[in-house]
């Protein structure tokens, strides 16, 4: 049978939730019995999103074979329930930078190089490198972008080359709800979909995002000048809790559509489930990226899978200026505190102050990453008195170093791709609390960083804190007195899915509920 594939698209509005949608439509087509896959199209310049400034483009997602992607691959691991490759992203530069590079090496046989047909055949050769019976395309951004208008041909092409009725176009764009007169307005979701009829592309599905439901006959409209059947046409309201959109696509029978336009045999045993209901943790997360939720998604998301609702973000730097009373004060409504991953030396007083506060007062804290190399920096300076005990990455002339890059990053001096990255085996250490959380002495988790702890030179603190994990590097953290106080130096929010959130965020919300009840 011939591979088919969704291509799901966006008009007027960027960020209204395209890749939710898609993740929501493949769950559904997975729960079917159809062996799916993804692919998220992103038509920036950049390679990858390494190097993207989390306060404007949201976290860097690691997959398990080191790739540095945005966060929408992180909705699609939590949805599909699969683990995203390097396969599951394109980008614009990492197009162009093959065609250059095939250019340089003769690959043309001194051809002029075009966008037609050679960038397009490169995307081609892309889409279709990744197999499966159903792949799910989401091209970033909205239609009329100039950064994805080659996309969208390659797109075209490819769906005249494989027959079009191997194709199923997914149309998602936003109705806004004019109050002054009371209504819903479509007309720029019809001239939208007309901008995508200029390019060849006729929408099979268009999904109405709106704030509240829409009127039926809105929605007709938009069927008669999108020249889409009214069935095709599907009004998805905002949701509190974006893991019901599945349940919701389930009830207006979603998956029948999709296997009506495509040809395909499905089992109707769509089996899914999410947290409902959510317990009321006042958990704090100290950081110092404010411009978005967005910078933290995957451990906000982790936490609200566990049925707990989402933390709080704490300036980091507004920390450093408080005094201790200060301090004591905005801390102390917090049952939990969370330390995250990050770079440069910005905030991070305001997060030493913040671990000193919840290793003595006991409150249960989870440091990832950079929070981990904190806590024992923390731990150095105000339990075994080493004043001044630093990172290098913040203090290169400490006398301290209890934190160092790794010998093999000093060489390199890239900024993009050049971290310790994605999935590694992990040994965890029997008789800690680490090894009562997993229940083995293996694992694999994902890293995203060029420091470690230099327990070769100061390997003799930990006492009271001891080691819970290694590989050659100290791996995790974790204070034997404290009811939770536990540092990693992975990522596992990386590893959440829904219904199986990372066990690491279980137990710290299981910490946080059974001290409440002390």
């Amino acid at each position: 049978m011939a591979k088919k594939y969704i291509i799901v698209t966006g008009g007027v509005l960027s960020g209204i939730g395209k890749g939710v949608v898609s993740a929501s439509m493949g769950r559904l087509m997975k729960e079917s019995g159809i062996k799916i896959n993804s692919l998220k199209i992103d038509p920036y310049l950049n390679v990858d999103a390494g190097t993207m400034n989390p306060n404007q483009h949201g976290e860097v997602f690691v997959t398990d074979d080191g790739y540095e992607a945005d966060l929408d691959l992180g909705h699609y691991e939590r949805f599909l329930g699969i683990d995203m490759k390097r396969e599951n992203n394109l980008t614009a530069g990492q197009v162009f930078s093959s065609v250059i590079s095939k250019e340089r090496d003769g690959k043309f046989l001194g051809g002029t190089v075009q966008m037609v047909p050679h960038v397009t055949n490169e995307i081609k050769e892309r889409i279709e490198s990744i197999d499966t019976e159903l792949l799910l395309i989401e091209i970033g951004g909205t239609v009329g972008d100039i950064e994805g208008e080659i996309f969208f041909e390659a797109i075209r092409q490819l769906s005249n080359e494989k027959g079009r009725e191997n194709f199923m176009f997914v149309h998602v764009t936003f109705v806004p709800f004019l109050r002054v007169t009371n209504e819903f307005k479509t007309k720029p979701t019809q001239q939208s979909v007309q901008q995508l009829r200029r390019i060849g592309i006729h929408p099979d599905m268009i999904v109405i995002r709106t704030e509240k439901e829409i009127d039926y006959s809105s929605l007709e409209k938009v069927a008669l000048f999108g020249g889409v059947k009214n069935e095709y046409v599907v009004n998805l309201p905002d949701l509190s809790n974006i893991y019901e959109v599945p349940e919701v696509l389930n009830k207006m029978n979603i998956q029948d559509l999709v296997a009506k336009r495509l040809d395909l045999k499905i089992q109707n045993n769509i089996k899914w489930s999410c947290p409902k209901t959510f317990k009321n943790l006042k958990i704090a997360m100290i950081g110092k990226y404010l411009g978005t939720d967005d910078a933290y998604k995957s451990i906000l998301e982790s936490i609200f899978l566990t049925g707990v609702k989402k933390p709080e973000i704490v300036d980091s730097e507004m920390l450093e200026e408080l005094d201790d009373e200060g301090l004591k004060s905005v801390l102390g409504k917090y049952e939990g505190i969370i330390i995250p991953g990050g770079f440069g030396k910005r905030g991070i007083e305001g997060k030493i102050r913040a671990l000193k506060y919840a290793r003595e007062n006991n409150v249960p804290t989870l440091g990832i990453c950079l929070g981990m190399q904190l806590m024992v920096i923390e731990y150095a300076r105000h339990v075994k008195n080493l004043e001044g005990a630093n990172s290098t990455e913040f203090d290169p002339e400490t006398k301290y170093p209890i934190i160092d890059i790794m010998e093999e990053q000093k060489k390199i001096l890239k900024m993009g791709g050049t971290m310790r990255l994605g999935a590694q085996k992990t040994e965890v250490l029997k008789g800690t609390k680490l090894y009562e959380i997993y229940k083995t002495t293996e694992i694999y988790e994902r890293h995203r960083h060029r420091y470690e702890v230099n327990d070769k030179q100061f390997g003799d603190i930990f006492d009271q804190m001891i080691v819970s994990a290694r590989t050659e590097f100290v791996e995790a953290v974790e204070m034997k007195e404290n009811d939770f106080y536990i540092g990693i130096q992975y990522h596992p929010e990386l590893k959440s899915k829904v219904g199986t959130p990372n066990p690491l965020f279980s137990a710290f919300t299981e910490a946080i509920e059974k001290r409440r009840k002390k």
